[in-house]
């Protein structure tokens, strides 16, 4: 293991275009066992092994919990009903430049008098042709990303509602206790409504630019990722969507992996309540919604993480029936060896995968 430099960590990539496995690294001296024994090799202070004992092979096998009977008409009845409201996006101020881009501040409703807030960036010079929505992990938003080299696209940033700029009292913004909120209930429940606040930025987007019909993109990372799959199961004005490190797949598998992520609060309550927390879960799963996305999904997956269970990262991934393509991260929510490498070459596929909005 010492003979591995830094910089091959970070070039691991694995290409599963339309279900046909590819192989890409640095050295075809390197295995994939061993690169997979090498992940499993970081050194770390916590008490389990974040990669759960899995190969790569065995994370591609595993597959997702079958629905519940009524878990297709539960949310296309939940879709339909937000078609019946007004998303009445503001942008507000006056625009600020940042680096390529006008950047404002952006408010619109959303589903039980939530009003969500985020920021809204647009090219400086160009015309917007493509909109693209980015929802952020648990850890919350503070600003817009403008890393991003893609032109004639305009960029929403939403917080989710009870977080950030879109505070929606009594849910908190700690995300050990924002998990839990209305969690006794599948109707109630606080992931569910994110969900209704992701078609919501949808509508926004498509008030603010509706000459992007057809041309909106989603991101969305950990929590993000999560609540973007179960989003774009439903949603069909979203043409193209990338998920890293995506949360709440295949939950009855993430109550038994333990972690220091916000599944940590989900595992205690549910020791007190495991029926009720089970059946809410069961409506709440990214891998069981994956199987009705139809368009292209650009994955990042890790095979190490401790806060967001590997299985259940690459469950949603397999879950994917449409186009699909995964980018095998050496690990996630864990600093790595290599890391920058990994992030500017993820950076160049997301920029290359919306390209072809």
């Amino acid at each position: 293991m010492r003979n591995v430099s830094p910089s091959v960590l970070g070039m691991i990539k694995r290409d599963f275009s339309k279900n046909d496995f590819v192989q890409y690294l640095p050295n075809e001296n390197i295995s994939r066992n061993v690169m997979a024994n090498l992940m499993r090799a970081f050194k770390h202070d916590y008490s389990f092994d974040p990669s759960y004992g899995y190969t790569l092979e065995g994370l591609l096998a595993v597959s997702a919990p079958e629905p519940l009977q009524d878990f297709e008409s539960f949310w296309r009845t939940r879709y339909e009903k937000i078609h019946e409201l007004s998303p009445e996006p503001v942008l507000l101020g006056s625009p600020r430049k940042n680096k390529n881009w006008l950047e404002q501040d952006i408010s619109y409703q959303s589903t039980r008098g939530a009003k969500i807030g985020g920021w809204c960036l647009t090219p400086e010079s160009e015309h917007v042709e493509r909109v693209v929505i980015i929802l952020h992990g648990y850890g919350g938003r503070e600003q817009p990303d403008d890393q991003w080299n893609l032109p004639n696209t305009a960029f929403l940033f939403p917080c989710a509602r009870g977080m950030g700029r879109s505070p929606h009292p009594p849910v908190s913004p700690i995300s050990a206790w924002h998990v839990l909120h209305d969690i006794q209930d599948p109707n109630l429940y606080i992931h569910g409504a994110c969900v209704e606040d992701v078609w919501m930025a949808a509508s926004a987007a498509l008030a603010l630019f509706p000459q992007c019909a057809g041309c909106v993109g989603l991101m969305g990372t950990s929590f993000g990722g999560g609540i973007g799959a179960m989003a774009l199961a439903w949603d069909k004005r979203i043409a193209r969507a990338h998920f890293c490190v995506p949360s709440f797949g295949n939950q009855a598998l993430r109550l038994q992996c333990k972690t220091t992520g916000s599944g940590a609060s989900v595992q205690a309550m549910h020791r007190r309540y495991p029926e009720a927390i089970e059946r809410t879960l069961s409506y709440h799963d990214a891998a069981i919604a994956a199987r009705w996305i139809q368009v292209p999904v650009h994955f990042a997956c890790a095979v190490f993480d401790p806060m967001v269970a590997p299985p259940g990262q690459f469950s949603i991934y397999n879950a994917v029936p449409s186009e699909k393509k995964c980018f095998v991260l050496p690990a996630g929510h864990f600093s790595y060896p290599g890391q920058e490498i990994t992030e500017r070459e993820l950076l160049q596929e997301i920029h290359e995968f919306f390209s072809r909005l």
